[in-house]
């Protein structure tokens, strides 16, 4: 059963892969917000931003890093309403595949697809004069907590790609994803905001998980801010896989 499940999920996602892989203009439009952004609080904003010592894109590129990933499984979500809509939902049940398999197949290219625009908006970054003295180890323990980010909110968009009326509300649900780094500690130290703003902004989930990110790159030690990001995403993760597959089991019965 285990073999017949992998089996058929890797089936599935090379078949997703391939529309992804079609329609490279899905990548480049994710990318394109996060680059944006990065250049314009680097060069427009940066001057006036006291973030501390050291380069402000060394700074508020962690942030960045989350945006693209918010502006990437805004596609997974349309993939899936677009295949419900389809009918290929209803194929998929009269033959004999692992039904969840479909739904990891969507996480899987979100997974491969995030992955492919975080190194496109890094390597921007290295060209904007991103510098990193991180050695193997923070790097990889930076891709594991992105990974795991990416994960949780692909679970996310699951949800509104089973159930949304239409493209624009399978993919709506983003935006609150994106701008939730500006009232956190991506671009701006939190001690800068006012008393209610800043509660929110250093109890909100984009805080921890940015903080480490920002002291992996810097070498510096992460403390605790590394149990709360893990802890926030986990949780995340496990609440968003609950109701996706209870959302799944309503839509196939």
């Amino acid at each position: 059963m285990t073999t017949h499940f992998f089996g058929d999920t890797g089936v599935l996602t090379a078949r997703t892969l391939r529309h992804v892989m079609r329609s490279a203009d899905t990548i480049i439009t994710t990318v394109i917000t996060p680059i944006a952004m990065m250049l314009m609080f680097v060069y427009v904003f940066g001057g006036a931003i006291d973030a501390g010592p050291g380069r402000y894109i060394d700074y508020m590129l962690p942030g960045i890093l989350l945006i693209t990933i918010a502006s990437g499984i805004s596609y997974t979500a349309y993939r899936l309403f677009t295949d419900m809509k389809s009918g290929i939902f209803e194929r998929f049940q009269s033959m004999p595949i692992a039904r969840p398999g479909v739904l990891w197949a969507h996480v899987f290219t979100s997974l491969a697809a995030n992955l492919i625009s975080l190194v496109v908006v890094v390597g921007v970054a290295l060209v904007m004069g991103f510098r990193s003295g991180a050695g193997v180890l923070e790097w990889l323990a930076v891709a594991g907590i992105l990974l795991l980010f990416t994960l949780a909110l692909t679970w996310i968009a699951v949800i509104p790609g089973l159930s949304a009326g239409s493209v624009e509300g399978a993919g709506a649900f983003s935006y609150p994803l994106i701008f939730l780094p500006f009232v956190s500690s991506a671009f701006v130290p939190t001690k800068t905001m006012p008393g209610p703003v800043r509660a929110f902004a250093e109890h909100q989930p984009v805080t921890s998980i940015v903080n480490t990110i920002r002291d992996l790159f810097a070498q510096r030690p992460v403390g605790g801010d590394i149990w709360v990001a893990l802890a926030w995403c986990v949780g995340i993760l496990v609440v968003a896989y609950v109701f996706a597959m209870v959302v799944y089991r309503r839509k196939i019965a």
